[in-house]
């Protein structure tokens, strides 16, 4: 835990010119109300600090967490534990962003709590691209359960013809036809293969 003098040597070096200037900072009471917000707060949540400081910090809630995961929050830092998650707040003008969240239980001269520190840095650009992943995921997951659905008929149908000609064809008749089907089938899985390496190829270059 920290206390508040150590609290004020910090808060000293993030607004002096050494500082760290993309780091968010807030102090909150015990409800969660806002006592202090540095100048990167107020510039990435698009609010003055005339209102903030006063306002619960449910005033950027995104509504993206639920319930449980505030109270797992809660719940570390009332027990004076030091609280790390990343969290996906929203600015005044409605647009969300995503922080690596640091929260630390403050004590007095007492030995009890009576603020929280949260550090935040801004990791926009990491979700974008875990958000990325997963939808290059699902789209090749996808795909490729609609070409192997598809890939089955042709193949199938390969199988069967190459056994029926294993037997030998009663007549030169049948074995035209199973050649003329054996081709035809050869050909519908030649175009799925195609298919198949265009759009491996498209979602490649989606996501280049």
């Amino acid at each position: 835990m920290l206390s508040m003098k150590n609290l004020e040597l910090l808060l000293d070096r993030s607004t002096d010119d050494t500082g760290d200037q993309n780091v968010i900072c807030s102090i909150t009471d015990l409800k969660g109300t806002i006592t202090y917000a540095n100048k990167k707060f107020c510039e990435i949540s698009g609010y003055h600090e005339s209102e903030l400081v006063g306002s619960n910090h449910n005033i950027i809630n995104s509504s993206h967490h639920n319930r449980d995961f505030f109270k797992q929050m809660w719940r570390t830092i009332g027990n004076g534990r030091i609280w790390q998650g990343e969290v996906k707040n929203k600015s005044k003008n409605g647009v969300c962003y995503w922080v690596d969240t640091i929260i630390i239980p403050l004590i007095n001269n007492r030995g009890k709590i009576n603020h929280y520190f949260s550090i935040r840095t801004l990791i926009n650009e990491k979700k974008e691209a875990e958000a990325k992943k997963e939808r290059q995921a699902e789209e090749l997951s996808l795909l490729l359960h609609q070409v192997s659905h598809q890939l089955r008929q042709p193949i199938t149908q390969i199988l069967s013809i190459t056994n029926l000609l294993h037997e030998k064809p009663a007549s030169k008749e049948d074995f035209d036809k199973l050649i003329t089907y054996l081709k035809s089938s050869a050909s519908l899985l030649d175009n799925y293969s195609r298919i198949l390496t265009r759009d491996l190829e498209l979602i490649k270059n989606n996501y280049n």
